[in-house]
């Protein structure tokens, strides 16, 4: 049971990696002090809401199209097996 949420464990760390580069690029302009900068703070916080919500809107519309994916698959198969 485990094994099956391992596709999807993996896939929310990719964009979580892939998210927290491309913020950290973005914004972390000094490497110089251990902590962040409010500029850089306010950026990253900016950043990261940015790429959620795109991610969000993303996945609306992932799953408002699937059922007609799903249909057009199920059509599909049925005429190629007639």
């Amino acid at each position: 049971q485990p094994q099956s949420h391992a596709p999807q464990l993996r896939d929310f760390l990719l964009v979580y990696n892939r998210m927290t580069e491309l913020c950290f690029r973005h914004c972390v302009c000094n490497l110089n002090y251990r902590l962040l900068t409010t500029r850089e703070e306010s950026c990253l916080d900016a950043c990261a809401g940015r790429l959620v919500r795109a991610n969000h809107r993303l996945m609306g519309s992932y799953v408002g199209l699937m059922p007609a994916i799903i249909q057009r698959r199920s059509t599909y198969y049925e005429d190629s097996t007639a």
